[in-house]
């Protein structure tokens, strides 16, 4: 299993930040040159606690969908997304909010296990892992910008 984190300073309120995180709208534009596209379950709007979406992207050369419900929420401190199918054995995504003088600071921690044994875990040193830090530093960097913008 492999962790990847990616911390980020906002100057704006948690509650504003979770609300974005979880924004799926946020989330299409964010990752719009990737094709990234809610085909079922929650495809607008803010998801919560036991719902599901089912992304389709195309990341690394391929077309792949990841299905991923919310197991945990407690706004505006924490939320968890854990994928139910999809291309990896294992992907949950810890997303971490704390108030802090400034504003918020937002870790996301993602622990994974990519498929294919051997050859899965050679591509995840040599792309895989630079690649998910990467999308994940992406979508912060709107999340960010739409906090600090002040969108609601």
């Amino acid at each position: 299993m492999a962790i990847v984190r990616v911390r980020t300073e906002i100057r704006a309120p948690a509650e504003r930040v979770f609300d974005l995180a979880r924004d799926v709208d946020l989330h299409v534009a964010s990752m719009r040159r990737h094709g990234e596209i809610p085909v079922a379950g929650v495809t607008s709007g803010l998801i919560g606690e036991g719902e599901e979406v089912r992304w389709r992207a195309r990341h690394l050369g391929r077309t792949f969908e990841l299905t991923a419900r919310v197991t945990a929420f407690e706004r505006p401190a924490y939320f968890r997304d854990v994928q139910v199918s999809g291309p990896f054995v294992r992907f949950e995504h810890e997303h971490r909010f704390d108030a802090v003088e400034s504003g918020t600071v937002m870790t996301d921690v993602v622990e994974y296990a990519a498929p294919l044994g051997l050859l899965g875990r050679l591509s995840d040193r040599l792309i895989l892992r630079r690649t998910l830090t990467r999308l994940l530093d992406e979508r912060a960097g709107a999340i960010k910008g739409a906090a600090e913008r002040g969108r609601d």
